[in-house]
């Protein structure tokens, strides 16, 4: 994974990607976005609260310009993962696809406030470990998890055609 180029391009990348996880988003009947199976036992529901989940810690990382967030990033990943999807397994469709959107534009908005420097140097953010620039840790709460969860909802959409087509 190449650094970026600058912020604009950062932020296009982040918004592009983006994009292309809301049209997936968008082919899924509501109805089916709380049936099981698009990530093991996830539903696309619980999916979506789990991106949301991870934008919001980059808004709270990038707004407090210092390595901050959840107690939960001190678990391991399948452990912080089964933490979050029980801290929002039980919120409703139509409030997560609304928190999903709302943190999203608090991201977007953020994101402007970083300076190219910021993207690349350690040190400008209190608590980051000297080795990790920042941008890797937005990318791969941002445009690698949606690339991600995409690879798995498109998985899941197309064993749904072909049991539906079988029928």
């Amino acid at each position: 994974m190449d650094a970026p180029e600058d912020i604009q391009q950062f932020i296009g990348t982040i918004q592009s990607t983006w994009s292309a996880w809301e049209t997936l988003i968008k082919q899924v009947l509501e109805e089916r976005m709380t049936q099981p199976g698009a990530a093991g036992d996830w539903s696309l529901k619980d999916i979506i609260a789990h991106i949301t989940w991870h934008e919001k810690e980059m808004v709270g990382l990038i707004s407090a310009h210092a390595l901050v967030g959840s107690e939960l990033w001190n678990l391991p990943t399948d452990e912080r993962n089964s933490a979050i999807y029980e801290l929002v397994k039980d919120h409703p469709l139509e409030q997560v696809l609304a928190e999903s959107e709302q943190v999203h534009q608090q991201l977007m908005d953020a994101l402007p406030t970083l300076s190219n420097q910021d993207l690349t140097d350690p040190s400008s953010f209190p608590n980051m470990p000297p080795d990790l620039q920042p941008w890797m840790i937005i990318a791969q709460n941002t445009y690698e998890h949606y690339e991600d969860h995409m690879r798995d909802v498109q998985r899941w959409l197309e064993e749904g055609d072909s049991s539906q087509s079988s029928v």
